[in-house]
């Protein structure tokens, strides 16, 4: 069964499920893969504009498309439909991309993943991007913005990691940083993700104002990009926030974090304690666990 025909078939069920004080999911549509669904839907919901639930589990009404191609931008790897986003995210990618044109060698900026038309957890790849509020933004310099669809399918990003992502390598740039203050000085970003090693060089070479390095948090596997999050943004009652970041910018605990990865600490005796599961979350969740009203966004019930 095609996924779309599984989204249509289920819409029925979903429909009578739109309210929190609503009857459970019938038992064959709440133990389902929530990505199949939102994995389905080709465009944006007929809604205003709001985020619900949480970057890892939640999803976004009345969401935009980034148009493929800008006058400072394009959107890689058309093939997913995964340039959606809250209008905020629009705004702020365009409007980034121009400030690095105006401001770097780089022509502006490719795009990689935002969110599915829906947000929702996605078929493959990531477990965050759910509510319209993340980007992954390529550190490969935009130059040539004429990229054909199909160039922007076989084209790949670079890596700026050395020493196993404690470090930068040679393709790392002033420019990169530049666009990354530039990036991270927006008062609408929660946070940006890089390598472990592009904040420890962020931190020793930065001078004047550090105030956004708070922003920049190091996390494993962003090195071919950098993954900006959005703050919920004003009118999103259901949006959850994230625990913001620790004061002050970050650099003693990224420099802890490149010696952790050089000199590995020996492993510790498994003690046998386990933390309490938390909330659902990731690209694993079923039906039974998105939140309530992502079924009216994947309904398209007002």
């Amino acid at each position: 069964m095609k996924m779309r025909a599984l989204s249509i078939a289920a819409t029925a069920f979903l429909a009578a499920c739109v309210s929190t004080a609503g009857p459970a999911l019938d038992p064959t549509i709440s133990g389902m893969q929530a990505r199949e669904f939102f994995g389905a839907e080709d465009l944006g919901s007929p809604h205003e504009p709001e985020v619900i639930g949480f970057y890892a589990n939640g999803c976004v009404a009345g969401a935009q498309a980034l148009p493929e191609t800008g006058p400072t931008w394009q959107a890689m790897r058309l093939s997913r439909n995964r340039n959606w986003g809250h209008p905020e995210l629009i705004d702020y990618v365009t409007g980034l991309s121009r400030q690095v044109a105006a401001s770097t060698s780089w022509n502006g900026l490719y795009v990689g993943d935002m969110s599915q038309p829906r947000g929702g957890p996605m078929l493959t790849g990531h477990v965050s991007h759910q509510s319209g509020l993340d980007v992954d933004i390529w550190m490969l310099p935009a130059r040539d913005l004429g990229l054909s669809a199909q160039e922007r399918e076989s084209l790949s990003s670079i890596s700026v990691q050395s020493q196993r992502g404690a470090w930068i390598n040679d393709n790392w740039t002033e420019d990169h940083a530049r666009v990354l203050r530039l990036a991270a000085s927006d008062p609408r970003v929660e946070r940006i993700f890089v390598a472990t090693g592009v904040k420890v060089w962020l931190c020793r070479n930065e001078t004047g104002d550090r105030s956004w390095l708070n922003r920049i948090r190091p996390a494993t596997g962003h090195h071919y990009h950098f993954h900006v999050r959005l703050a919920c943004p004003a009118g999103s009652r259901d949006c959850e926030e994230q625990e913001p970041p620790e004061p002050g910018d970050g650099c003693a605990e990224a420099e802890a974090r490149a010696a952790a990865i050089l000199n590995p600490p020996p492993p510790q005796p498994d003690d046998g304690v386990r933390p309490p599961p938390g909330p659902p979350r990731g690209n694993g969740v079923t039906m039974s666990q998105v939140p309530r009203q992502c079924l009216a966004i994947l309904t398209g019930l007002q």
